[in-house]
């Protein structure tokens, strides 16, 4: 993936030309967060890949809780992506073939996570195996809510690159 590829550069450009309400709800799609959205933006345009990937996580670094939240309730539970939904089918393609066994674990372990943070258990998933998920999710259950919301923000700026990305290099295309 360069940013300086022909294609990245007429996706970003028809990023940053398209009209708000179609840039805004395309964000939207990258990251639930209103607050993150609006910040973009207000940004636009942008010279380069690198350069909106700066914003966002300059954006990501000043959410609120309620911010982070917001952008959280865009992500379904890992091991159940949401149906018709092939981005988080495709980010979540480790747990695919994933033993019935872990599949369920998984689970279990998601919903004592949810009952303690109060919030589905964020990890970028993209490129991870199931069984590293599940390592991370037991060993991030024993976090302080503070620890945990800080993971789930740097988590939020690792998917919010890909997708980004992904919007860009596909851009031509939508």
């Amino acid at each position: 993936m360069t940013s300086g590829s022909s294609a990245t550069y007429r996706g970003l450009t028809r990023f940053n030309t398209s009209d708000e309400s179609t840039a805004a709800a395309e964000l939207h799609e990258v990251c639930a967060s209103s607050a993150w959205g609006s910040k973009i933006l207000a940004q636009r345009p942008f010279a380069s890949t690198e350069s909106l990937f700066t914003s966002s996580d300059a954006a990501m670094a000043e959410l609120t809780a309620q911010d982070l939240a917001e952008a959280m309730a865009g992500h379904p539970p890992i091991g159940r992506p949401k149906p018709g939904d092939p981005t988080s089918s495709r980010e979540q393609r480790g747990m695919s073939g994933a033993s019935e066994e872990l599949k369920a674990e998984m689970l279990e372990r998601n919903l004592a996570y949810q009952d303690r943070f109060g919030h589905v258990f964020l990890i970028c998933a993209t490129g991870a195996t199931a069984e590293q998920m599940l390592d991370a999710l037991k060993a991030r259950i024993g976090n302080s809510a503070e620890q945990e919301r800080e993971i789930v923000r740097t988590e939020l700026g690792k998917i919010n690159r890909i997708r980004l990305a992904r919007l860009v290099e596909e851009g031509d295309n939508a």
